[in-house]
């Protein structure tokens, strides 16, 4: 699709401006009144503060130890705090942040390595090194992050800079050549795509903010080719890994690092060659990415979530709201204005990419007034790439998941239910904990999050899921119609062979206005056990699970239920869930367990 666009590139490639330039006045005092105290109060509350002292003992602390949150910390609030100072000056226009934007430019600037020391390393498996050889850059996602904050900065600032001293947008320059320039063009990264290797998230979110980078400076024609022509090849490389249901494997939570990024990654070439990328806009498989946010959304901050996603999301910004304008869909357009809207703040996302944030300061006040989500955005749907099931009623939102244990940030959970009622959660995905070495090494299967045994999933025995793509669903069947939503699916795949499981047939329904029923079967030579987990504090009765105020679970053909009490200690976590979350463990009495939920 992109690389086929290669050989009509212009012979020259305009600049790309991610905003306007602070010395545009008209437009930068236009900024709504909340809005301008907001960033100024943000940026003097940083002003009066230190820019973090980051060692090499606190680099080296993540192969020592695991730990990554610690030296992440430090990490993100410098960037955050040059952040805050950069847009409160492109607000103000008073030069009175520039000694502190000049300071936290020159201390990043000055760091031995722009990349995380969790992805510190030459491949993408490789053994991650305990501090980072300046000599031999690596792009990682914070890398190129970490250019774009600073050449977006020096592309927005550049006069003001100047006047300060010449140096500083020469040094930004000299820095963004040696760290990300340079490799990118001379050095093959795994998340650039080559033959058949699994791309995610990495390539689209690196893939923008290098052109991000490339075109906010002033690089020349050759260099803009060369970045270009690489990118196109990983923006298919990226694509090839998407359904062209457009549903995203890793989650509702990384949409926005992966489709949204793939929005603002051709954003940038079709500003930079106008005319030719526009057609992409209208690919079905592009729309279909952008609208998988919408269809995700249960209510409130709620989300569908699996894989390393949390089920409370940060409500849309106004990039969702662009991609649905690019694509034509009213659809993302309308669902992200309401969900902006009645986030009730003044929308400055909380991520630290200063090009989304100047859009959400100067596209975000122009946006219409938020009507309700369009109501296709509610709607039923399966995802067969992942094999996701989404039903719903006035009462309750139902979601299945399929697909195989060896997609992006799997979580062995196939077969898994998440069910909410009149928007709130019944049956819950847990999501995943702050993420450490642990995470993504060998061991990734030891965490309890990511156990099938911690999912609305059947144990046998205590042997549970395997990770892995050969360990998947099979046999599935769905249909929709007026009077019910139904999925059956066999996971007896999804399980290894010491599970002793010849068949496990799963079969959801949405009965309309009335109930959810779960009905599992199964054929093997263990006992199971079916677990439930609930953020609810459940009582249980002779055939019942009564979960507070909010609905009951009928059981029939199960034996005695046991319930474990969770204590939720992990700040992830606590985002989306109580202090106390309960896995019920209810076993089968025979081969056939039925759940009717109302």
């Amino acid at each position: 699709m992109f690389s086929e666009i290669s050989g009509e590139l212009p012979d020259v490639l305009g600049d790309f401006t991610p905003g306007s330039v602070c010395s545009d006045r008209a437009i930068w005092n236009s900024v709504p009144q909340t809005v301008r105290e907001r960033v100024i109060r943000d940026a003097e509350e940083t002003l009066a503060r230190a820019f973090p002292l980051i060692t090499a003992s606190d680099y080296r602390e993540f192969t020592a130890t695991g730990n990554r949150s610690r030296f992440e910390e430090l990490y993100f609030a410098r960037r955050r705090m040059l952040n805050n100072l950069v847009l409160g000056e492109l607000v103000e226009g008073r030069t009175r942040f520039l000694p502190g934007i000049v300071d936290g430019i020159f201390l990043i600037a000055e760091e031995s390595g722009w990349q995380l020391p969790a992805h510190n390393a030459y491949e993408r498996s490789g053994a991650r090194l305990p501090l980072p050889d300046n000599s031999q850059p690596v792009v990682d996602l914070f890398a190129a992050e970490t250019a774009a904050l600073l050449a977006t900065a020096v592309a927005l600032l550049g006069d003001a800079l100047d006047g300060f001293s010449p140096e500083i947008t020469a040094r930004v320059e000299r820095e963004i050549q040696i760290r990300i320039v340079s490799p990118y063009l001379g050095r093959h990264f795994w998340w650039m795509g080559r033959g058949e290797e699994r791309m995610n998230n990495w390539t689209a979110w690196i893939s923008q903010n290098v052109l991000l980078t490339v075109f906010s400076l002033k690089t020349d024609q050759p260099a803009r080719r060369a970045v270009v022509e690489k990118a196109l090849g990983s923006l298919d490389a990226f694509l090839k890994d998407y359904a062209e249901d457009g549903a995203c494997e890793e989650g509702v939570l990384y949409y926005r690092h992966a489709a949204l990024c793939l929005h603002g990654a051709l954003t940038i070439l079709d500003g930079v060659a106008p005319g030719l990328f526009g057609k992409l806009w209208q690919q079905p498989k592009i729309r279909s990415m952008a609208e998988y946010i919408a269809h995700m959304h249960v209510a409130g901050r709620y989300y569908f979530n699996f894989a390393d996603s949390s089920a409370v999301v940060e409500p849309c910004s106004v990039r969702e709201y662009l991609f649905g304008q690019a694509v034509g869909s009213q659809v993302l357009a309308e669902f992200a204005a309401a969900d902006r809207a009645a986030s009730g703040s003044s929308h400055l996302p909380g991520e630290w990419n200063l090009w989304y944030r100047v859009q959400e300061v100067l596209i975000g006040p122009t946006l219409p007034d938020a009507a309700p989500p369009h109501p296709a955005s509610r709607r039923d749907m399966f995802c067969p790439g992942i094999g996701l099931f989404i039903a719903r009623d006035e009462q309750f939102s139902l979601a299945v998941k399929g697909g195989n244990n060896g997609e992006g940030h799997n979580h062995n959970d196939v077969g898994s239910v998440t069910l909410y009622k009149n928007g709130r959660p019944f049956l819950i995905d847990v999501g995943v904990e702050t993420y450490t070495a642990k995470t993504f090494s060998a061991r990734r299967y030891e965490i309890w999050t990511m156990q099938s045994a911690f999912h609305n999933l059947p144990t046998f025995a205590g042997v549970m899921q395997s990770a892995g793509d050969t360990f998947g669903a099979r046999d599935v069947e769905v249909g929709f119609d007026e009077e019910r939503a139904r999925i059956s699916l066999d996971i007896a795949g999804a399980y290894p062979a010491e599970a002793e499981l010849h068949s496990y047939r799963r079969i959801v329904s949405l009965l309309r206005g009335r109930h959810v029923e779960i009905v599992d079967s199964y054929d093997g030579g263990k006992p199971a056990v079916l677990s439930l987990m609930t953020c609810l504090a459940p009582t249980v009765v002779p055939d019942r699970i009564d979960l507070a105020d909010l609905g009951s679970i009928f059981v029939d053909g199960g034996g005695e239920i046991e319930i474990d009490e969770i204590d939720v200690e992990d700040a992830r976590l606590r985002s989306a869930w109580p202090g106390k979350i309960y896995r019920l463990r209810v076993p089968f009495a025979g081969r056939v367990l039925r759940l009717r939920i109302v």
